[in-house]
């Protein structure tokens, strides 16, 4: 297995286990091999005054986790049922394949893997909302 692999770009920044961690002046990549390591690249954070549609709930959510600023065990359940209500209205084929992956990366306790497939999401669900406006 050959774990996550991040890819920065010079000095991005990103949150492992609570700990930022800036690259330096050039590209670089490496592997956390830690299964159940806490990662979130600073530059997909999303911030509390942007959370203000249902799919920005749900990733921020699997956010806080990442964080460290939710318990994993108290927020699993409630992510797996707000999972389930954006199936409610994401109803398309591909959709649903992003939703399931979801699911599947919540019962694995891969919280990271969660919010990279819910991300996917947000340029459908705002396409959604500029056309219900």
């Amino acid at each position: 297995m050959s774990g996550l692999v991040l890819k920065l770009a010079p000095k991005e920044r990103v949150l492992i286990n609570g700990v930022v961690i800036e690259n330096g002046d050039r590209r670089s990549r490496f592997s956390i091999m830690t299964p159940q390591a806490n990662v979130l690249r600073l530059r997909d954070a999303i911030h509390p005054e942007e959370v203000n549609t249902p799919v920005r709930r749900v990733c921020y959510a699997a956010q806080l986790v990442l964080s460290g600023d939710t318990d994993p065990k108290d927020a699993r359940q409630q992510l797996l049922r707000r999972v389930e209500e954006l199936s409610q209205v994401f109803t398309d084929a591909d959709s649903r394949r992003v939703l399931s992956e979801a699911t599947e990366a919540l019962v694995a306790e891969h919280y990271y893997k969660c919010l990279k497939s819910l991300r996917s999401l947000l340029p459908r669900e705002e396409r959604l909302m500029a056309y219900h406006q």
